[in-house]
């Protein structure tokens, strides 16, 4: 009889953790569907692309100067935007190559940082092929952008409109990618931009 009193136990709390454990995974059933389920949303927010133009954002240095992303610049003119982060070893080859290749093409050139100001602010310390070149913080143009890896390279017209926008980490990738804007459409009116379907997209 006593055999029987431990065995109804033994069952009885075999199905107890039978009880838990279907929980438990249906829990995890629920969590894993949460994450899968906003694919649509994730395509959704993929952020701008190369023909469509940047919203007006004013950004702050490291030194908290307000900046101004997506206005008009002179004619002719083009900003590169390089996103990079203090942990990021590729970001550190490339910094000097976007530099040089800036100066050379006349093209403006602005850092973004992601990461801790104080972080940001010992990686410009340590290095000086990024001093002199304003270095922006902040998320808002990351996310509108969708930038979700470093070193990116982004390249404005003078009219705020993407021409380049990739991952980068060599040289020769960097000079096809900016040699390659050179054909898209020229930036000296609006009416050339528009008629080849480019989206101009302007914060209120």
């Amino acid at each position: 009889m006593t055999f029987l009193y431990i065995w109804q136990a033994v069952l009885t709390l075999a199905g107890l953790g039978l009880a838990v454990t279907l929980l438990a995974l249906a829990r995890q059933i629920g969590v894993l569907h949460e994450r899968v389920a906003p694919a649509g949303e994730q395509t959704a927010r993929a952020g701008l692309e190369v023909g469509q133009g940047v919203p007006r954002l004013v950004m702050h240095t490291l030194e908290d100067k307000a900046f101004v992303v997506g206005e008009r610049l002179p004619v002719g003119a083009n900003l590169l935007l390089l996103f990079v982060a203090p942990e990021c070893p590729v970001c550190k080859r490339v910094i000097p190559i976007v530099r040089a290749l800036a100066a050379e093409r006349g093209y403006g050139l602005v850092f973004v940082g992601d990461g801790p100001v104080p972080e940001l602010k010992a990686m410009v310390a340590g290095r000086p092929e990024m001093q002199g070149v304003p270095l922006l913080t902040g998320v808002e143009l990351g996310l509108v952008l969708q930038i979700n890896r470093l070193p990116a390279l982004v390249l404005l017209d003078d009219h705020a409109v993407i021409r380049v926008k990739d991952i980068v980490n060599t040289r020769q990738q960097i000079e096809a990618l900016l040699d390659s804007a050179q054909g898209s459409a020229p930036a000296g009116s609006v009416t050339d931009l528009t008629e080849k379907g480019v989206s101009l997209h302007v914060a209120l």
